[in-house]
């Protein structure tokens, strides 16, 4: 076998393809988890598009790109009835494997392949683990109680429905 051909497809795969492109991929699995388990996750884009729905624990895959040169990020809605819900960010950040492109990929990698597939990004936080918090309501007989919350704990569904109170 000649050592010469092997070198030219050697080097024309790493010219077709971008350093991030040949250790990572496109998208990304992200584990969700919350304590209780069994709490509802939606997870919309960055244009506000649904992507995916479940119940906790989940594993997910995302893509990391949401175009030339563009981080995806997402939003992570994560309720359960009794509780607090939480919206966490996920979100596209500059992967290390992409500066390999100087030595590894090329220009072919650093300004087309890698930008372009979404392979030069990596979704942070890998893993979402939140503890939603119980909501603490009690009517028991004459016994009254108030629960405060900041209004942007407040679900976005239930947001007009507030009355504004003022202190005269």
């Amino acid at each position: 076998m000649e050592v010469r051909p092997v070198l030219a497809c050697a080097v024309a795969a790493l010219a077709a393809s971008g350093c991030a492109t040949i250790v990572a991929r496109s998208s990304q699995e992200i584990t969700i988890t919350s304590v209780p388990e069994g709490a509802a996750v939606k997870i919309n884009n960055k244009s506000g598009a649904a992507v995916h729905s479940g119940n906790t624990p989940l594993t997910v895959t995302l893509k990391k790109g949401r175009g030339y040169f563009k981080a995806e990020s997402y939003t992570v809605h994560i309720a359960k009835d009794g509780y607090q819900m939480r919206d966490i960010t996920v979100a596209g950040e500059v992967n290390g494997w992409y500066f390999g492109n100087v030595i590894f990929g090329g220009l072919i990698g650093l300004l087309a392949v890698d930008p372009a597939t979404g392979a030069m990004y990596t979704l942070r936080p890998k893993e979402v683990s939140t503890t939603l918090d119980a909501l603490k309501v009690s009517r028991n007989g004459s016994e009254q109680t108030l629960t405060v919350i900041l209004v942007e704990d407040v679900p976005r569904e239930l947001v007009g429905q507030l009355i504004p109170i003022s202190g005269n």
